[in-house]
């Protein structure tokens, strides 16, 4: 069974005005009271702006479009801030690993200039060094006269004889043997050849020196060792050397401090020097030329006076595969110093 009930058109638009108009109350009702309190929230706020005296404030509320762009830069510069915040502390960091390597290459720096003028100073040394020795061999060239014994006599001067302690001999040629070898005479026998057009000089102990004296004072860096090369067995290799150029011979003269600034070692570095001159330098001799020190003698080892001059009896040492290192071709080096010595005894007795 179903209920039914048949309005009027006009009871129908009735109800639909009546029903709009009340809902039009409502809105209007409510949008009053939302604008009141929007008005009196923006009046506390232009009042509080202008209380505090801010600029940006009353521009805010006087220009309505200037406000949001105020709140663009407020954003913009919060940001930035935070960059430069951020820029700040990174730079901060690099300042200070910069600071420390800088540090750093400024040690390294310092350290590479005292290496360097350590090295400038040794180099100019030895450039004054051989400076006065061209100058001093220069000075003295005038006074160099080739080998020439007529009329020349020899004579062996000492206040203390030495007792000889030779253990071979060949002809005139006294030899002490301090090997297990037996020297047989094949093995003396100068029987031997040698281009003699190149030579060259070393030292292995550069800074052997001799008696100072009132004529040729020096300063000692050691027990009868100085660094002035002018004053040790070096510049007997440069006189040695001048003497030889006479006669043509193409003479290659190493002065480099082998033993300076430490003695050990002295061999080591100066077979490198030889070894690395040998690369570049042809050589048909080689010595490494020594003083002959006196030890513990309160005296001087006998002296050779040839003509008007006194100098030095001279020896050689000749080494053997039983110092130690192979060196297959000692015999060679004794037949050569045997070679030497037989001419100088002829030419001045005893000398050798």
């Amino acid at each position: 069974m179903f209920n039914v009930t048949v309005l009027k058109m006009r009871d129908i638009i009735k109800y639909l005005v009546g029903t709009i108009f009340m809902i039009s109350i409502v809105i209007y009702t409510t949008r009053y009271f939302s604008n009141s309190k929007n008005k009196k929230d923006e009046n506390k706020l232009k009042i509080e702006s202008f209380q505090s005296g801010s600029l940006t404030g009353c521009l805010d509320e006087t220009i309505p479009m200037i406000s949001n762009i105020n709140e663009e830069y407020r954003e913009i510069e919060n940001e930035n801030n935070e960059e430069t915040l951020s820029k700040n502390y990174l730079q901060e960091f690099l300042k200070t690993q910069i600071s420390s390597i800088k540090g750093l290459e400024e040690l390294e720096k310092q350290a590479k200039k005292d290496k360097e003028k350590q090295e400038e100073k040794l180099k100019n040394t030895n450039n004054q060094n051989k400076e006065n020795n061209e100058e001093k061999t220069n000075n003295q060239n005038t006074d160099i006269v080739l080998a020439n014994t007529e009329g020349m006599q020899t004579q062996v001067i000492t206040n203390n004889p030495i007792t000889e302690k030779y253990t071979a001999q060949y002809g005139k040629v006294k030899i002490r043997n301090q090997t297990t070898y037996e020297l047989t005479e094949d093995m003396l026998k100068p029987d031997i050849k040698i281009e003699n057009k190149n030579i060259l000089l070393f030292h292995t102990h550069s800074c052997e020196s001799y008696t100072s004296s009132e004529k040729y004072p020096y300063t000692q860096t050691g027990n009868y060792r100085t660094t002035d090369l002018n004053y040790t067995v070096t510049r007997v290799g440069t006189e040695l050397e001048n003497y030889l150029k006479k006669y043509n011979l193409n003479v290659v003269h190493n002065t480099s401090y082998h033993d300076y600034p430490s003695y050990n070692g002295s061999y080591t570095n100066s077979l490198k020097s030889v070894e690395s001159m040998l690369q570049t330098t042809p050589s048909d001799i080689i010595i490494d030329l020594h003083r002959d020190a006196v030890g513990s003698r309160p005296d001087y080892a006998p002296t050779v006076k040839i003509g008007e001059d006194s100098v030095a009896q001279i020896m050689f040492v000749i080494g053997t595969n039983q110092g130690g290192l192979w060196h297959p071709n000692w015999n060679q080096n004794l037949k050569f110093a045997v070679k030497i010595q037989e001419k100088a005894e002829e030419m001045y007795p005893r000398f050798i």
